[in-house]
């Protein structure tokens, strides 16, 4: 988007007005985004000036162009300056600060992130991670000899492991489905979960965003399929979650998970359970908890001292992250992501492993003909000093390159030649 010189001079105005040096705060930034107030999702996605503003807040490595954000992503420093406050608050007070004030500080930030998700406070459980938000309703249900569940071979790794492992504990007989890369339409994906289903069938997991290609699936579609066949669906929300823009009620999951430490950009160790109310009593709490009524979602934070400056920073991370702006937020992601993937598709001996168009965002998977994905993701960064990781499955090869707000296109520019100049090499050694 051309920039009038009237907008070029208040840009300019407002970077000269912050401190070149010390903290970075977040009223800071938000005195450097007044003269982008009237930005719209589809303008920002492509103003390099809004997102210079977002990179300064960034530790963005300077020895190699950071693709890998999907693992988890860096702290903004606003977000990375409060947690470090909270931890020397905390230990400097720790067991006054853990019996007198903890419950306040941290139902505050629950219902904070209870606003974010959509949700009642009520129905909301903060945890760790993804993994643990299912495995507390994968391991929490009762399951018994015969029962079913359906899931898809492409989702996360341990979400499997789980579902495995209550196929040896309990006798659970797990459905694994293989969704298509490139889908004609939402229907054909409903389709391939609704021929999964039997009169077994009781749980059905379905990733909202598969993380190893980042496609998007139409989970509000899936999910009216399985309820009206009589089967609950636990949502992972570990890459959607803070990337898209929705609440958690568009999806029309029982249980979802997700973590907070990829898109919301946390500190490492945070994410979040909702279990929709008239499930939660299905829901056996992993620690045990008797003191709670069988419906009390609290039953489920049972599960021993937590560090509480992480939980205390999501706040911090939820204002950067409205501030930014959601829905400007995911037009810059899927920009990103459709700047770099545009100019790869016609690029012989390269291949796309992700759906074009608004089945993705940020996430994208790609592969060269002739090379494993170990050796691209080897060679990309080795020579290329572009570090992405390999995804090497039956399903999908390729590696992941996922990009965050920091990323800026001459990140990208470097991926797409050295993609060009490893595909026209041919093969690599082993």
């Amino acid at each position: 988007m051309a920039t009038t010189r009237r907008r070029f001079l208040q840009i300019a105005a407002a970077a000269a007005t912050a401190p070149l040096l010390g903290p970075r705060t977040l009223d800071a930034l938000e005195r450097r985004l007044e003269p982008f107030a009237g930005l719209s999702p589809q303008a920002a996605a492509s103003d390099q000036a809004f997102w210079d503003q977002i990179r300064n807040m960034y530790p963005v490595p300077t020895a190699y162009v950071h693709l890998e954000n999907g693992f988890s992503s860096p702290q903004p420093t606003p977000t990375f300056e409060a947690f470090t406050r909270y931890t020397q608050d905390i230990n400097s007070n720790l067991s006054y600060f853990m019996r007198r004030r903890q419950a306040t500080e941290v139902g505050a930030v629950t219902k904070s992130l209870a606003a974010l998700a959509g949700v009642p406070e009520d129905e909301l459980v903060i945890t760790r991670n993804t993994t643990e938000s299912t495995g507390m309703v994968v391991h929490g249900l009762d399951h018994v000899a015969g029962d079913e569940a359906v899931m898809c071979n492409q989702d996360y790794g341990s979400m499997l492991e789980q579902f495995r492992q209550e196929g040896k504990r309990r006798g659970l007989k797990c459905v694994e489905v293989d969704v298509p890369l490139h889908p004609k339409s939402d229907e054909e994906i409903v389709d391939v979960y609704a021929r999964a289903i039997t009169p077994r069938t009781k749980i059905m997991l379905v990733s909202h965003m598969i993380n190893i290609t980042g496609q998007i699936l139409p989970v509000k579609k899936i999910a009216a399929m399985a309820h009206a066949r009589g089967v609950a669906v636990l949502v992972d929300a570990a890459h959607s979650f803070a990337q898209v823009n929705f609440k958690v009620p568009d999806l029309n999951g029982d249980y979802l998970g997700a973590s907070l430490h990829k898109w919301l950009c946390t500190p490492l160790g945070a994410g979040l359970l909702h279990v929709r109310k008239d499930k939660i009593k299905d829901v056996w709490p992993l620690m045990g908890d008797t003191s709670r009524l069988a419906d009390d979602i609290r039953k489920l934070e049972r599960t021993g001292t937590k560090p509480i400056w992480t939980v205390l920073a999501i706040g911090d991370a939820i204002r950067f992250h409205t501030m930014v702006g959601a829905e400007r937020k995911e037009a810059r992601l899927r920009y990103l992501q459709q700047y770099w993937t545009d100019r790869v598709r016609s690029i012989p001996k390269v291949y796309l492993n992700t759906p074009s168009g608004n089945r993705a965002c940020a996430i994208a998977n790609v592969g060269v003909t002739g090379v494993t994905p170990g050796q691209l993701a080897t060679t990309l960064f080795d020579t290329y000093r572009v570090f992405t990781v390999a995804i090497d499955t039956a399903p999908v090869k390729g590696v992941r390159v996922t990009p965050q707000l920091f990323t800026n296109t001459a990140d990208l520019d470097a991926l797409v030649a050295a993609l060009g100049s490893i595909a026209r090499a041919g093969t690599l050694p082993r």
